[in-house]
């Protein structure tokens, strides 16, 4: 079986989420990750469409994070769904507990990029549900973008 090739620049985005929620604020969060988890990480073996955030204690962490087994790891490689850690400073994790609490505020993880420096980081959003009709409205607007830029293709 050939290696997964590693990547040096890692930008894994949950694009459903644009659609679902309006983004009010971003914060970026370090990961406690084990060894084959970074691994699979520079592979691209991630997915955030099912993820989500929650508090346990006065700690946050991600569910339903999938990171796929690294195809050479051994015995000692990680369970994909598993919970992670987040890694916050205490007056942002005080500020996401109190803006959560209010009522249609939800915290879901957008992007899991890595830094320079090589590790991984993940920006969580805060944001509030989109109705039905806004995401009609950000179709509309969507469609509208996307005749615009033929348009211009076509002008020339």
């Amino acid at each position: 079986m050939k290696a997964p090739e590693l990547k040096k620049h890692i930008e894994i985005v949950n694009r459903k989420a644009k659609f679902e929620y309006f983004f009010l604020e971003e914060f970026e969060a370090g990961i406690v990750l084990q060894g084959t988890e970074i691994k699979s990480i520079r592979a691209g073996l991630v997915n955030l469409a099912d993820a989500f955030c929650y508090f346990k204690g006065n700690e946050l962490y991600v569910k339903n994070m999938y990171i796929g087994e690294y195809p050479h790891g051994n015995i000692h490689n990680h369970e994909p769904r598993r919970e992670r850690k987040l890694l916050l400073r205490k007056q942002e994790l005080k500020k996401i507990r109190r803006k959560i609490t209010e009522k249609g505020m939800t915290l879901f993880p957008y992007k899991l990029y890595l830094t320079e420096r090589g590790w991984a980081k993940l920006q969580i959003v805060l944001g509030k549900g989109k109705k039905s009709y806004d995401k009609r409205q950000s179709l509309k607007e969507k469609d509208q973008k996307r005749e615009l830029g033929r348009l211009k293709k076509y002008k020339y």
